[in-house]
């Protein structure tokens, strides 16, 4: 006859054999967890594959060939820009292939939420623990958003950029290098409801090596008279003795070919056309291209970018003549200005002359140029975008965007030549246009100054880490020098050492 167990030996049989089932719930339950972590991470890492390994093979295929597709198109496009780098420039100036980038984007986003959802769905949620189910939840959520959304959010900076240029560059007009060399006109005036760009404050012509980047910038005065047009341009039979009446000053144009659209026809902005010629008279350039730049468009562009940081060498006055509270000035100082302030710094006549404020113009320019990051405009490209379009008119052809593109980068780690036809350089009411053409000429050349350009030129002060001058020069109105012996900034081989 067998034995007979005591009641204590079998609770204690009893408590081992459940505790054994609960480990092996625990350990199916760990591992259904970790298989379900698993379907996830490989759909992070290779979409497609969990559907491989645990779900319709089908959808897995289709997502692996449009991975692999997507890759191999990266790879080419990589490749491709590393032997023609112009290629890439063309890829993110051409509206056509931003807009399947766009789309095809989207679709990559929806496509992969829906990997990552029926992943979640394979890992069989319902037999998780409830922790482990609601961590299963929150990866989900999380995996979904920041892919997903990473990829929309990457779908509207290529929307935003297609619009912008879309909307921006609508010309159609190509015109070639003139001697190697690409001419841009460069106008900054007020607007208003009926007065955009309304005698032009600024005038610049940027004249920019076809290969290299390198860039001069060729100032003048908006008072200049007395100047002649080229042979055989309207402006020239409107005026063949020159530009020489009592309101007849350079930045006037605009209103006068405003005033007399009939001596332009087909042409759609006469005072754009008119100021052009102006400018080719003067400086012997063959203009390419004009941008027309809005000033509280521009204030918007620099809130757009977070400011920009400007060496204010005096008190800058924040207000016109004749309506200054005597209270309100941009105190010395290296700082980064906002919007408003950093559109008084380039305008404000207080205290100052007209081409102190020319100086101060081109030290903007080159701060702009040189701290527009692409980090920042890829953060700000919304922002951006608006204000471009309330600031900028232009007949750049978009098709030539991808050229100034490759030449803007290359012009950032080249310093900025500036040369500005104002005293003591040139009598401004009564200028010597074939000294200018010279001093054009040969400062394209890179030859050296006459001794009357030696004069103006004063040497650019040696410059900190930032481009700073770390001079403690006389300065007029915020600008190094003096309208006797000129301005650094208006006259210099290096602008940002000049600021």
């Amino acid at each position: 006859m067998p034995p007979v167990s005591s009641p204590g030996s079998l609770a204690v049989s009893y408590d081992d054999v459940r505790h054994q089932v609960s480990r092996a719930a625990h350990a199916r339950a760990r591992m259904r967890f970790r298989r379900a972590l698993t379907l996830m991470a490989m759909t992070l890492l290779l979409p497609g594959s969990a559907q491989i390994a645990a779900g319709s093979k089908t959808v897995g295929r289709i997502a692996l060939r449009v991975v692999a597709g997507l890759l191999v198109t990266v790879v080419l496009l990589l490749g491709i820009g590393l032997i023609f780098s112009g290629f890439v420039y063309w890829l993110l100036a051409n509206t056509l292939v931003l807009g399947l980038v766009k789309y095809g984007l989207m679709l990559v986003a929806l496509g992969w939420a829906y990997l990552f959802l029926d992943a979640w769905r394979l890992g069989d949620p319902m037999r998780l623990r409830q922790k482990q189910r609601l961590a299963m939840v929150g990866v989900n959520g999380f995996l979904c958003f920041a892919v997903a959304g990473s990829l929309l959010f990457a779908s509207h900076i290529v929307t935003v950029q297609r619009d912008f240029i879309a909307t921006m560059f609508t010309s159609d007009t190509v015109t070639q290098a003139h001697g190697g060399r690409y001419n841009v006109l460069l106008l900054g005036g007020d607007s208003g409801k009926t007065r955009w760009g309304l005698r032009p404050d600024s005038l610049t012509v940027a004249s920019i090596d076809a290969d290299s980047g390198r860039t001069v910038l060729f100032g003048l005065p908006r008072n200049m008279q007395n100047f002649t047009f080229p042979e055989g341009s309207t402006m020239a039979k409107a005026f063949p003795k020159g530009y020489d009446c009592d309101t007849c000053e350079l930045n006037s144009l605009v209103t006068w070919a405003n005033d007399h659209k009939d001596k332009f026809p087909g042409v759609a902005n006469p005072g754009i056309e008119a100021t052009e010629q102006a400018v080719e008279g003067i400086t012997g350039l063959k203009i390419n291209y004009y941008a027309m730049v809005n000033l509280g468009g521009f204030r918007k562009l620099v809130d757009a970018v977070g400011g920009v940081t400007l060496n204010v060498r005096d008190r800058i006055p924040k207000g016109a003549l004749g309506d200054f509270d005597g209270k309100s000035y941009i105190e010395p100082g290296r700082q980064k200005l906002d919007g408003a302030d950093t559109l008084w710094f380039a305008r404000s006549r207080m205290a100052a002359d007209d081409y102190s404020r020319m100086a101060r113009q081109k030290c903007v320019m080159s701060a702009m140029l040189h701290q527009l990051d692409p980090k920042t405009v890829v953060l700000n490209i919304g922002k951006i975008a608006d204000a471009g379009a309330a600031m900028v008119e232009t007949d750049v052809p978009g098709s030539e965007l991808d050229t100034f593109m490759q030449l803007a980068l290359k012009s950032r780690s080249l310093p900025t030549r500036t040369v500005s036809f104002v005293p003591p350089l040139v009598k401004t009411y009564d200028p010597d246009i074939a000294k200018i053409h010279s001093v054009v000429e040969k400062t394209i050349k890179g030859e050296k100054s006459s001794a009357d350009t030696k004069k103006a030129v004063q040497a650019a002060p040696k410059s900190d880490s930032q481009g700073f001058a770390k001079t403690k020069s006389q300065t007029t109105g915020g600008s190094i020098g003096n309208i006797k012996q000129g301005y650094a900034a208006n006259q210099t081989a290096d602008l940002s050492g000049s600021c």
